[in-house]
């Protein structure tokens, strides 16, 4: 008798029985875990991760939910879901690659590979228009140094919307994505994308608030990061050998580009405690977030004046001694 081959198992499930969003949802989230994804593009946990992709495969609102979690799923919906989650698993692809958008201070933008997945807790600062550091009332202008999506200087532009936005960022591709995300707001006169490498192309403006989430990746933590991280712009991630070569163009130049009262608030995420050891006299206030995360700093141009005095022989700002 030629025997016959062995079947391979599935985990479907039995005849007759209806396959609901929450069975997909369950069963997602079963397989990233095993799998041993990494979060932090957005969510988690591989729950949310899990939620996040059936949603969006199935075209659900996740304001319905959880009304349509008992929803029954079409053959053709499952075999969306079951594209997506190979995807994540094998090539390890943040979802937001996936699904091509992102949340951010309550906004959806558009996203690739050409940006950052936004995620910065600054999201909240700008919900809370900055206070109590300024006064929003008399925010006329804002700068994004390193707009990537453009999700700081739109979420700011509607936040603010009487001050007119900066957003810039020495990648053409990051400004292309950053430029269309503008468009579906509807702030092209208010918000302009700018190429340029940090203030190089900014003589002479002024601004209330400069704001960034610039690269703040060291090179030994580079070397280090998980799958889903190296599908990131290496750009946008990197800044030299301990990751402060950004943040350091970003103190010396701030204070002559902001307006008086004018504040500089920074995300320095893992690099916080490199920032402090490299300018221990600096006055950082440190920010925390109900929504969890940090990293971001606060400083006054006051406090940028003192600590970064301007170098007549360069007019450019250098390290006071501290």
């Amino acid at each position: 008798m030629t025997r016959q081959p062995r079947q391979r198992r599935t985990r479907t499930p039995q005849r007759g029985r209806a396959i609901t969003v929450a069975d997909l949802v369950r069963s997602l989230a079963g397989r990233f875990e095993r799998a041993r994804l990494v979060y932090g593009h957005g969510t988690d946990n591989a729950l949310d991760e899990a939620a996040a992709l059936v949603f969006h495969a199935l075209r659900l609102e996740h304001a319905d939910a959880p009304a349509v979690y008992a929803s029954e799923v079409s053959a053709s919906g499952q075999r969306r879901v079951e594209s997506l989650a190979q995807r994540r698993i094998g090539e390890r692809l943040p979802a937001a690659y996936l699904m091509k958008r992102m949340w951010f201070a309550g906004l959806e933008f558009d996203v690739d590979e050409r940006v950052l997945v936004p995620r910065s807790p600054i999201a909240e600062l700008i919900e809370h228009r900055f206070a109590p550091w300024i006064d929003a009332a008399r925010v006329r202008g804002i700068l994004d140094i390193g707009t990537g999506s453009g999700c700081i200087a739109v979420a700011s532009a509607v936040a603010f919307p009487r001050a007119r936005v900066d957003a810039v960022d020495v990648s053409r591709p990051a400004l292309a994505v950053a430029r269309g995300n503008i468009r579906r707001y509807a702030l092209t006169r208010r918000v302009h994308a700018i190429e340029s490498d940090h203030f190089n192309a900014l003589r002479g403006r002024r601004y209330d608030i400069i704001v960034s989430n610039p690269p703040y990746v060291g090179a030994s933590e580079m070397r280090s990061l998980p799958a889903e991280y190296r599908h990131e712009p290496w750009l946008a991630l990197a800044s030299g050998r301990d990751g402060l070569d950004s943040v350091r163009v970003i103190l010396r130049q701030s204070a002559r580009h902001l307006r008086e009262e004018g504040i500089l608030v920074v995300e320095v995420g893992n690099s916080q405690r490199a920032l402090e050891a490299a300018f221990p006299g600096v006055p950082f206030t440190w920010l925390s977030f109900e929504r969890g995360g940090g990293g971001v700093f606060v400083l006054l141009r006051e406090q940028l004046e003192a600590h970064f005095p301007r170098d007549p022989a360069t007019n450019q700002r250098s390290e006071a001694q501290t």
